[in-house]
């Protein structure tokens, strides 16, 4: 977070704001004039905005929809997550299938969650899963990892 100060004419100050608020973050601007009274300083407190998830179509990703078409419910997969966790040592990294559908599993709950309220504890966890996919795999892709979620998952449905 920082602070932005910036002096000029007054009629300015409303295309001034606008603009700053095109490129951060902002709070509300605040405007006292300038020791002479012929311009206006504008305080306003900022941060950087967060970057952009990449474009779904620039990069070839599924879209959810397509991604999860195949998919059983949620509520199953909770039940086949469950279990298969129980049957194994916790944290089994060598079982794809089982971080695939977990990472899966987590970013359609992360959705369903984004569609309500904004929280950041599912996507948080889905992200988690999904890089933890991404190194099981060994991939070199930089991308979104929820993406490359939606890409495998999307890909090993359909080889189902």
């Amino acid at each position: 977070m920082f602070e932005i100060r910036v002096i000029c004419d007054p009629a300015d100050t409303d295309r001034v704001s606008h603009a700053l608020a095109a490129a951060f973050d902002i709070g509300p601007a605040r405007q006292y004039p300038t020791h002479d009274g012929k311009r206006a300083r504008l305080y306003v407190t900022a941060d950087h905005r967060p970057a952009p998830e990449p474009s779904l179509a620039a990069h070839h990703w599924p879209a959810p929809e397509e991604a999860y078409a195949l998919a059983p419910s949620i509520i199953s997969e909770i039940g086949w997550t469950a279990r298969t966790a129980a049957d194994r040592p916790f944290y089994d990294g060598q079982n794809r299938e089982f971080w695939l559908r977990k990472a899966a599993l987590l970013d359609r709950i992360a959705l369903s969650d984004e569609a309500d309220t904004v929280t950041n504890d599912a996507a948080d966890l889905a992200t988690r899963a999904a890089q933890r996919l991404m190194e099981l795999d060994g991939t070199a892709i930089i991308c979104a990892p929820r993406y490359y979620v939606r890409q495998q998952y999307s890909a090993w449905a359909k080889n189902q």
